[in-house]
């Protein structure tokens, strides 16, 4: 031990603070030391347990906002679509009112290019298919075709169109696809 290097006796006998906390006074009685030594050990055990509670309480809560979230998530495309289904409501009015087939198929139109923006709108695009070559993370084959015009593996008409949100398929497209004859 050098010169300078204290003891931890040396230290506490000196009233040096070697463990971070407050060292009694020489001039405290034991009983006193003891009394002072457990009032700060409750302290400690009040400031833990208020922590593990303050602890509790933020999982709680975060919980409890991450059901929320996963519960209203679609609210904003409900909002979007329910002009949509009001226009569709007005046209079968329409309809019943008046049967002029070209106003009301311009009115369905209409609605479907309104449908289609509150997609876009939403990240939901529509799976490009026809001519391209048969990829099965976005069509499903429902019909094979011979066809020597075409390279085999290669959609010829879309039956049913497929969507994707973002980079996963909601609903691969429904495709006939090319074969050798």
């Amino acid at each position: 031990m050098g010169p300078n290097e204290d003891t931890t006796d040396d230290a506490f006998a000196k009233g040096l603070d070697t463990s971070g906390g407050e060292i009694p006074s020489p001039e405290l009685t034991l009983d006193q030391e003891v009394d002072l030594v457990r009032n700060q050990l409750g302290d400690a055990r009040d400031k833990m347990l208020r922590a593990q509670a303050e602890l509790e309480n933020y999982r709680k809560r975060a919980r409890r906002e991450l059901d929320d979230e996963r519960r209203y998530a679609e609210i904003s495309l409900i909002r979007d679509l329910l002009p949509l289904v009001d226009n569709t409501s007005r046209a079968i009015d329409a309809a019943e009112k008046k049967a002029d087939a070209a106003s009301l198929l311009e009115g369905l139109r209409m609605m479907r290019q309104q449908l289609e923006n509150t997609l876009k709108k939403h990240s939901v695009v529509v799976i490009e298919a026809q001519g391209k070559q048969f990829d099965p993370a976005h069509h499903e084959a429902i019909l094979q075709q011979p066809n020597p015009d075409v390279e085999p593996n290669t959609v010829l008409n879309v039956v049913q169109t497929g969507y994707q949100l973002h980079d996963r398929v909601v609903r691969p497209a429904q495709v006939i696809v090319s074969k050798h004859p």
